[in-house]
């Protein structure tokens, strides 16, 4: 089985609030999409975790310490 992609996920989850927010499904189908939707969540947040701990940058401190720092776009864009 190949693994979920968050790409992936996050169009299903687009799908699945545009057809909640319709108001055109049985109420049986409703609560389907929702626990799909609520599954989804889940997976996304668990993804963007691992992502975050992944953009964690390792700093060299003076001594030979080392830290870690979380990455920051903005003062990384003001490096030169």
């Amino acid at each position: 089985m190949a693994e979920k992609k968050f790409e992936d996920a996050m169009k299903r989850l687009e799908k699945i609030v545009q057809g909640l927010e319709g108001n055109d499904l049985p109420l049986e189908d409703a609560l389907k999409n929702f626990e799909e939707g609520v599954g989804l969540i889940k997976f996304c947040s668990n993804k963007l975790e691992e992502a975050e701990k992944k953009v964690t940058l390792l700093v060299h401190e003076s001594g030979g310490k080392q830290t870690q720092v979380p990455f920051d776009s903005e003062e990384e864009e003001n490096v030169e």
